[in-house]
């Protein structure tokens, strides 16, 4: 089932570092135009850019690090996003705070090598690579992490539930958007957000496509993104994690649907590797 309409993105939903282009080189006359990127590289963040999901971390700030069973019970399935809602105003409602839960996201470690990637996309030429963060965290944590680790310059934009701390210390969080995607939670297809942002860009890069696109995730909600890429491009499965999975299963049972190459990464280094090709290519 793809996907299909979707209401414009909330504005708090979608964050850009300012003056973002000055602060990666610190000579606002150095950085090009973002029109004149080469490259469009897409993250996930649970599982992907950090090693663990940072709900189930945030977890740990409970009264004896669980959550009542009365209150797992609410789960329902693609309604994890509301559930989750549930989780935080409970966290709010045991005291705790933000600088608690601030702390407990700014220490999840990273993946495996993600910070040599990202190393390495900050130290390339300004051109080379327009970085994207798309999650279906929140913009409290990605930006919480992002900030600790160094690397909030390096993404130019981060699509995520937007949240925030009310004045009651409550750490609230609304949905992305909505769509009509049957494969992804009622809050956020990913697929969606990456069609309209590189449709955005293009535009605004004069009708100039980027030379490739990239997509590094791990879960089954980064399976619907990577069918929108186009053969030239690269999808990155974290090896033998749902998204890996789903890609091979379809593979196999309809052979030529996904157009994208794969290269399945257990480090960043990984990524590194096939990238570091990519740029030395002309054209």
């Amino acid at each position: 089932m793809s996907c299909c309409f979707t209401p414009a993105h909330p504005s708090a939903a979608e964050i850009e570092p300012a003056a973002h282009y000055r602060r990666r080189r610190g000579n606002m006359a150095e950085a090009p135009a973002p029109g004149d990127r080469r490259f469009l590289i897409f993250f996930d963040f649970d599982e992907t850019l950090v090693d663990e999901t940072s709900d189930d971390m945030v977890v740990q700030a409970a009264p004896g690090g669980v959550l009542p069973g009365w209150l797992k019970d609410t789960y329902r399935p693609s309604r994890y996003n509301e559930y989750m809602q549930r989780v935080l105003a409970y966290l709010a409602e045991q005291g705790v705070t933000e600088p608690t839960i601030r702390s407990i996201v700014e220490q999840i470690p990273a993946c495996p090598g993600i910070p040599a990637l990202l190393r390495f996309l900050q130290s390339r030429p300004p051109r080379d690579f327009e970085v994207v963060c798309v999650s279906d965290a929140n913009t409290f944590f990605i930006e919480s992490w992002l900030t600790r680790a160094g690397f909030r310059p390096l993404f130019l934009r981060v699509f995520s539930n937007p949240a925030q701390f009310d004045r009651d210390g409550q750490l609230q969080m609304r949905p992305f958007h909505s769509h009509d995607c049957q494969r992804c939670p009622s809050n956020m297809c990913k697929a969606v957000v990456v069609r309209e942002y590189i449709a955005r860009r293009v535009r605004e890069r004069g009708g100039r496509p980027y030379q490739r696109v990239f997509y590094v995730g791990d879960g089954a909600n980064d399976f619907c993104p990577s069918l929108t890429l186009s053969p030239r491009d690269i999808a990155f499965p974290r090896r033998d994690f749902p998204m890996h999975r789903l890609i091979q299963e379809m593979a196999e049972a309809q052979p030529g649907k996904f157009r994208a190459s794969v290269v399945s990464w257990a480090s960043g280094e990984d990524v590194i590797n096939t990238l570091r090709k990519v740029v030395e290519e002309r054209g």
